[in-house]
């Protein structure tokens, strides 16, 4: 079969160009043992998954017979009919898209399999048996079927034809690298040993679990926590569908359960108790899960230990029809990647971030036995949270807050706004607190290197700049050694990423960072988080509140002549944008183009998709292409091309999210004299001509 394609569609619109796969599980219109109106229901459902551009739709075990009707799964007359209807529902692929994962079962030398079929483009690709068999509580299948886990380089006469049959089947699309998958039917699944895994280890990045798991109080829990663990474990996406209305009730019940795990993370559900035909749909990263594997060396070594099964399982090939051209994106994408989006456990995440920081600031403080901390307190995010976690720090130890020593230390463009709130947040904050003018010195070191500056022109350029942010880092030091004390940093991880701090004797340098691994939308995040739930008294929550609202600057060059100030955000971008950028670029080590793609689908419309928990309206920003490429484009050249010697001098500090940090003593490694040409082309060759 040839795919479709839409010739006025540019290949950057198309998910499939960016290792997208769109699955669905299906809950077919189902009667018991009505096998000519379930195989109805199947074609339905496989035409509605047809309409909406679905690769891959896995619909429950043995949906073609039904599961619930025991010992007529031993007659013939049923038996054929199945036979019958696996030819039915062959014959209708042929016009549609869509993979097809259904249940059946099937004769084979005398005994009975309960099967998986496997069909696309008209052809049925191959079928594979369930390996164990529930005989316990309400189950009796070792009654009825023979179990598959010996069944390896077999075949099998299916409707007259035959096809392969086994637990060794690995089913891969020859024109759409990664979109490989294997398949295990319901108990697979709860077995100590899962025969996914091995599929999984052989090359398979999506698990298909065809089930008719009846449901009991509790039971849909436990298929969360085994379709959840499946696809952490085995690095995979995990698509689970179980039977619905239309099963026996004689004894059991059905709720029509279909999850979508994605290597742990729930992306789609179900209604449950549905009475009418349900698709489940999204779409599956291939290229993130492909990733994730390149990078977990511990999967490799487990393939290697297993005997390398993808040198023992057969790769069945087939040519997929899928739609080319835009037909969406189907997927959650997290606009703030770095935030906390858990809802029933946001407390419980925001604490865990910011007590990560605490817990080790304690540490440094125990191990180093030091009399005081010195903090740069700029009225400013960063400084602010550094503040609050040494303040906890120092509550949790025991001791006083005055520990803390802080000093404001403004410069040529400092404002009476961030200025006033660095005193207000000081006091609020009860540590010990002073001020140093910097201007009398900044102006002598003009002075001595002879910069314009100092003969009265207005040039503000970098040197200007970087006097300023390297004595305040120089006073810091000095005041640490006076105050048998160590300097706490504040700069944080989208800075580093971008190269925005004073390299040495400037922001860059602490003694400790512990802003490190915390990026500028978490710390905002964090911040409100810890006015929300009063983890300060109510004055304290009142400045925080006002830094929150403050313009994001360094204050370091005076307002121009309408009174605005330099802002940070109009000249490296806005920090939402590069937080996105960065974090799919050092966790999943995504190409620009497709990070350009997620991000115009998360930033496109501020009205559609989640928000954060609390996210103030006026902040919900939207981008259009345009503007992301151009931010993409800028993030690339100071990542990539001129920051890294920055970033290979860092000073310790902890890791808080697992998006990464970047440290060169841990998750982050490169060289200092890279340049951004490679990132830069692929950008550029993926986007859409303006």
């Amino acid at each position: 079969m040839t795919s479709k394609k839409s010739a006025s569609a540019h290949p950057f619109f198309d998910m499939h160009a960016h290792g997208f796969v769109r699955v669905a599980t299906a809950t077919p219109h189902h009667r018991t043992a009505d096998v000519a109106l379930n195989t109805a229901g199947v074609i339905a459902e496989a035409k509605r998954a047809h309409e909406k551009h679905v690769d891959l739709v896995v619909f429950p075990e043995l949906c073609l017979s039904s599961y619930a009707i025991d010992d007529l799964h031993l007659q013939n007359a049923l038996l054929d009919r199945v036979e019958a209807a696996v030819a039915e529902v062959v014959e209708a692929s042929a016009e549609l898209n869509s993979v097809l994962v259904i249940g059946a079962p099937l004769r084979r030398n005398s005994k009975i399999y309960n099967c998986a079929l496997v069909i696309a483009g008209g052809e049925l690709l191959g079928a594979v048996p369930k390996s164990y068999l529930p005989n316990y509580r309400e189950f009796y299948e070792k009654r009825h079927f023979a179990h598959g886990r010996n069944c390896r380089d077999l075949w099998i006469a299916v409707a007259g034809e035959e096809v392969p049959f086994g637990t060794d089947l690995v089913f891969g699309a020859a024109n759409l690298p990664g979109f490989t998958f294997g398949v295990e039917i319901c108990e697979d699944f709860w077995a100590p040993n899962p025969p996914g895994t091995l599929t999984a280890l052989a090359g398979a990045h999506i698990l298909c679990n065809l089930s008719a798991s009846p449901i009991t109080i509790g039971r849909a829990d436990d298929r969360h926590l085994h379709c959840r663990s499946s696809s952490a474990r085995s690095i995979c996406a995990y698509v689970y569908s179980a039977s619905g209305h239309g099963e026996s009730t004689s004894d059991l019940s059905w709720d029509g359960q279909g999850v979508i795990y994605e290597m742990g993370d729930l992306l789609a559900e179900s209604s449950r108790f549905d009475l009418h035909p349900e698709l489940c749909v999204v779409d599956i990263d291939l290229d993130r899960i492909a990733a994730e594997r390149m990078r977990n060396q511990t999967f490799s070594d487990a393939a290697e230990a297993h005997g390398r099964p993808e040198d023992s399982f057969r790769r069945i090939v087939f040519e997929h029809a899928y739609r080319e051209g835009d037909v969406g994106l189907e997927r959650p994408i997290r606009r703030f990647p770095f935030v906390p989006n858990r809802q029933h456990a946001l407390d419980e995440d925001c604490y865990e971030a910011f007590n990560i920081q605490v817990d080790a600031l304690m540490r440094r403080i125990q191990a180093t036995q030091t009399k005081s901390l010195v903090i740069g307190i700029s009225g400013g995010l960063d400084s602010t949270h550094a503040m609050i976690v040494a303040a906890k720090a120092c509550d949790r130890l025991g001791l006083p807050r005055t520990t803390i020593r802080g000093y404001t230390m403004p410069g040529f463009a400092t404002s009476d706004t961030t200025k006033s709130n660095a005193w207000k947040l000081m006091k609020a904050m009860e540590i010990k607190a002073e001020e140093i003018d910097i201007k009398p010195a900044a102006r002598r070191m003009l002075e001595d290197i002879d910069h314009p500056f100092a003969e009265g022109e207005a040039q503000y350029d970098t040197v200007f700049e970087n006097v300023q942010a390297g004595l305040r880092t120089d006073y810091l030091f000095r005041l640490a050694g006076h105050h048998k004390g160590f300097v706490v940093g504040t700069g944080d991880l989208s800075e580093l990423a971008l190269g925005w701090c004073t390299y040495g004797v400037g922001d860059h340098m602490s003694h400790y960072g512990v802003n490190a691994g915390v990026p500028k939308t978490l710390i905002q995040y964090l911040i409100r988080w810890s006015i929300e739930t009063g983890q300060f008294d109510e004055a304290c929550g009142e400045v925080l509140g006002a830094i929150l609202d403050t313009e994001i600057s360094p204050e370091l060059v005076p307002a121009n002549e309408d009174g605005e100030l330099q802002s940070t955000e109009s000249i490296i971008g806005p920090y939402e944008l590069n937080d996105f950028f960065l974090h799919h670029t050092i966790r999943w080590g995504q190409r620009p183009g497709k990070i350009a793609f997620m991000a115009w689908h998360a930033w496109k419309d501020a009205e559609a998709g989640l928000w954060p928990a609390g996210f103030p309206d006026d902040r919900k920003n939207e981008y259009d292409l345009a503007t992301i490429a151009d931010w993409l484009e800028k993030f690339l050249k100071r990542f990539f091309g001129f920051s890294q010697f920055k970033r290979s001098a860092l000073p310790n500090g902890p890791k808080v999210s697992s998006g990464g940090a970047l440290s060169p003593r841990g998750d982050w490694r490169a060289p200092s004299d890279a340049v951004a040409d490679v990132w830069v082309e692929e950008l550029r060759a993926s986007l859409p001509e303006n």
